[in-house]
């Protein structure tokens, strides 16, 4: 078996470990469950890639996510479901189907009017899905209603932000960003009080409540709260890295450190960023 540009050799490999005589031992157990959560790890590693700017690494985590795709698909062919063909098909087919202003005919020649034709597609592909489901004896969608086509086996976050773009579609929003903020104190005011009670599952219902919220400002001003945590979370890794470095440039340890020290560096930290930017 040699490497290959060619997408049906990573389908012989999946293959041959997948095979129950010969086949590796850890790959031949597992199940659509067991590979989900690498499945998830894998999609992450290529957003942090990107955020990177790192072509190299992104180059090989996309292929660690595609060959999560050929996994799943062949598991479903031994079940008899379906293989990774029809995946193809059905993607293919679904973006042919969702662009008639590039492979037919259509008026839609703005943004606004592609995601309009692109919501009056989804909802004909909606309809029929109900209609294959039935055919084959599947029930229908466990959440109904206007907010059941959010999943919630999206990241918290990213949950948060759909359940409240698709509330917003019948008019169920804020009209601006600063009712927002006076909602943000209500629920900080709340937490304090379930904090004050030490009432442990009061206070994550209300840290719930106070995140929503959070999420609910960064929709109005454009800003992905995904996104925006992720590089808040990068800041935090150059700023506790400052202080690392500091502390073993002068012989110091972050265990024996004390708060106010790296409290200290991390100041300096922000500093030097505001220097540089």
């Amino acid at each position: 078996m040699q490497p290959s540009k060619d997408i049906t050799r990573l389908l012989d490999i999946m293959e041959a470990l997948r095979q129950p005589e010969t086949g590796c031992p850890w790959d031949i157990v597992q199940t659509f469950e067991t590979i989900k959560p690498y499945t998830l790890e894998e999609a992450y590693e290529v957003a942090d890639a990107i955020e990177r700017g790192d072509m190299d690494d992104l180059c090989d985590e996309l292929g660690d996510l595609l060959l999560q795709v050929v996994f799943h698909a062949r598991m479903a062919q031994e079940a008899g479901d379906f293989a990774f063909g029809d995946v193809v098909e059905a993607i293919t087919r679904k973006m042919i189907r969702r662009h008639p202003h590039v492979f037919a005919r259509s008026d839609a020649d703005t943004p606004d009017a592609v995601k309009l034709q692109w919501s009056e597609i989804k909802q004909v592909e909606k309809a029929e899905r109900l209609e294959r489901r039935a055919l084959r004896g599947l029930p229908e969608d466990a959440d109904r209603g206007h907010l059941g086509s959010v999943q919630r086996s999206f990241p918290a976050l990213v949950e948060a932000l759909k359940l409240q773009e698709r509330a917003a579609k019948v008019g169920f929003d804020w009209s601006s960003p600063e009712p927002i903020l006076d909602k943000i104190e209500e629920e900080i005011a709340e937490l304090r009080e379930a904090l004050a009670s030490n009432d442990k599952e009061k206070v994550a219902d209300e840290l719930g409540d106070l995140i929503f919220a959070v999420v609910n400002i960064g929709r109005h001003v454009g800003a992905d709260p995904e996104m925006a945590l992720r590089g808040t979370n990068t800041k935090f890794r150059r700023r506790f890295a400052h202080i690392e470095t500091e502390l073993e440039a002068q012989g110091e340890t972050l265990e024996a450190a004390t708060l106010e020290r790296m409290e200290d560096l991390w100041q300096a930290a922000k500093a030097i960023e505001r220097q540089l930017t």
